[in-house]
């Protein structure tokens, strides 16, 4: 995508039939299923407005059409990384705390095989840094 695209999107104040119309900025708010329907939509569009020709040079209403493509692409496609990113975040949390019990666990198991006087004189020791 053009890095330009979004700012061709605000200049040209691009609109998308979605609940009557909606800006370029409000599609951040929509669901990946509702940005999928004005896809469908805008390819639509292209379709009807586009017949091949070898003649016809596009018109900017198909390359407007284009970028709005372009544009609900983008989001989607963020959308969607910002979910697996998430995912991976929890996951990599439960796997974090996993490991903490765990160590916790066997740092107990660890203390529970020290014998009585070696428990004393760890808790003399911490005694006297008090």
């Amino acid at each position: 995508m053009e890095n330009n695209l979004f700012e061709i999107a605000l200049r040209e104040k691009y609109r998308y039939s979605f609940k009557g119309q909606i800006s370029t900025e409000d599609l951040w708010d929509l669901s990946v299923e509702n940005l999928d329907a004005i896809f469908k939509g805008l390819n639509d569009e292209v379709a009807k407005s586009s017949r091949e020709s070898l003649l016809a040079k596009e018109s900017k209403d198909i390359q407007t059409l284009r970028n709005k493509i372009e544009i609900i692409r983008y989001i989607v496609a963020y959308k969607l990384n910002e979910v697996e990113n998430r995912k991976k975040a929890a996951a990599n949390k439960a796997k974090k705390q996993r490991i903490l019990e765990i160590i916790n666990k066997k740092q107990d198991e660890s203390l529970q095989g020290k014998s009585v006087d070696e428990l004393l004189a760890m808790l003399d020791e911490l005694d006297e840094n008090t």
